[in-house]
């Protein structure tokens, strides 16, 4: 479930950072040139990427100064100043010392941050991450000097521009999917705006950093792809043989990001740097079907009763969902205010059972709106996870009041049980590529 976002005051700026997990140990992550809090949980891979990574550990990420949720200052800060949001967010967060994660553009603040503050760092990690980001006689990776101008220059006229998209600046590639294209579009203007980007952009050209990295004095692991487009594998490499006892690691692809390519791969790496142990993760893939339940008008209704009042009103929605998931043989996974999820091994029983659910809560006068997808879940421990539980919920948010609505697999896949539809057209879920046929049962 997406966590709260909080705000560290680090001088007269507000940092926004939320947390997640509950681990034994602390990571930060830094992002690259821009990020946003909020729309990484509408991204499916990104949002199972983050879940996972807050598994074995408490996993803080933040915007950095104007980008994302975080205050837009009118004058971008010196790498020195943005390290030391760093610490901003530590000491908002009452950590002493943590792993510093960072990502692209966000390895030169971590590894800036691991050289200084010794004491507050506990390991280093960065994804890939380069010392410059332009070509010098001494350097030979990264931009031209001219490149990176024909970069800013594309910037000012269009943001995001075709070349920062699938070039040198996110590394997108070019056979994404048209709708998740579009996110990505979306994403990269509520993440920066374009003088904020220029800005970090003209800063990234100039920085070098290796001068410090021979003063960095804590274990350290550098993560990169071999075909990245962005950060060049052997900078990368020439990174961590100048950073005393670093560990290089190279990932198989040709993209920037960290979690679109096995993640699983990545992420035991990163649990065994953090934690000293690997977990023997036992991933079983089934179908199930998903069911995600909310109540319908539940803020109005909540302030109208109070606190006392709504909180009943919620112990009595539970006990009858849970009684109508008894009887249909589902499985009760999460729940978040009065939002609930669920898994079946049937289609036919999940479309029965959400349908009794909606009829029995009108006893507590209340309005329930549903969505169900069956498709292949990832099953760790109690957990679930995997697109189809992304697309359920995503059903589920096009819903309307008393609605059950459904994906065209499950309606397709209860052919002949006499379970009838109204199909509710082609329709965009958030973050998912491609349209969806949905359909509400009349049953």
């Amino acid at each position: 479930m997406q966590p709260e976002t909080k705000y560290a005051q680090s001088g007269d700026i507000y940092i926004a950072y939320q947390v997640s997990g509950n681990g034994p140990t602390d990571v930060i992550w830094v992002p690259g040139t821009f990020s946003h809090l909020d729309l990484d949980w509408e991204h499916p891979q990104k949002a199972s990427f983050i879940e996972r990574f807050s598994s074995f550990c408490r996993l803080i990420r933040f915007d950095k100064r104007g980008t994302g949720l975080s205050d837009r200052p009118m004058q971008m800060a010196t790498l020195e100043e943005r390290a030391d949001d760093i610490r901003a967010v530590m000491d908002a967060a009452h950590i002493e010392s943590a792993t510093i994660f960072g990502a692209s553009e966000g390895g030169s603040m971590t590894c800036l941050f691991a050289a200084t503050y010794p004491e507050r760092t506990r390991s280093l990690m960065t994804w890939g991450s380069q010392a410059r980001w332009i070509k010098t006689d001494d350097y030979p990776w990264g931009l031209t000097p001219e490149e990176n101008e024909q970069m800013l220059a594309e910037i000012r006229m269009e943001w995001p521009s075709k070349y920062y998209l699938f070039g040198p600046g996110a590394g997108v590639s070019k056979d994404i999917d048209p709708a998740m294209l579009d996110f990505y579009v979306r994403y990269m203007r509520a993440g920066g705006s374009p003088s904020a980007v220029i800005a970090y952009e003209e800063m990234n050209a100039q920085s070098d950093i290796r001068d410090i990295l021979p003063s960095i004095h804590v274990p350290a692991l550098i993560m990169n792809r071999t075909g990245d487009p962005v950060a060049h594998v052997e900078a990368a490499r020439d990174m961590a043989a100048h950073i005393p006892g670093a560990r290089f690691i190279e990932f198989a692809g040709d993209t920037h990001t960290i979690f679109t390519l096995e993640p699983e791969k990545i992420l035991a790496e990163i649990e065994e740097f953090v934690t000293g142990t690997r977990s023997v993760i036992e991933a079983d893939r089934v179908l199930a079907t998903v069911l995600f339940l909310d109540i319908v008008g539940s803020t109005e209704r909540a302030v109208a009763l109070g606190d006392a009042g709504w909180h009943a009103v919620l112990d009595g929605y539970y006990a009858t969902v849970r009684k109508e998931l008894a009887r249909f043989r589902g499985k009760e996974v999460d729940t978040a205010g009065d939002g609930f999820f669920a898994t079946f091994d049937g289609p036919a029983r999940a479309i029965r059972c959400a349908c009794a659910i909606r009829q029995a809560v009108k006893a507590l006068g209340l309005e329930v709106r549903s969505g169900l997808h069956t498709g292949e879940c990832e099953l760790i421990g109690e957990k679930v996870g995997g697109i189809a539980v992304h697309i359920g919920a995503r059903v589920m948010s096009k819903a309307g009041a008393g609605e059950v609505l459904v994906s065209s697999t499950i309606k397709d896949l209860v052919a002949g049980s006499g379970i009838r539809f109204e199909d509710r057209g082609a329709q965009l879920l958030k973050g998912i590529p491609g349209e969806w046929r949905l359909s509400a049962v009349s049953l």
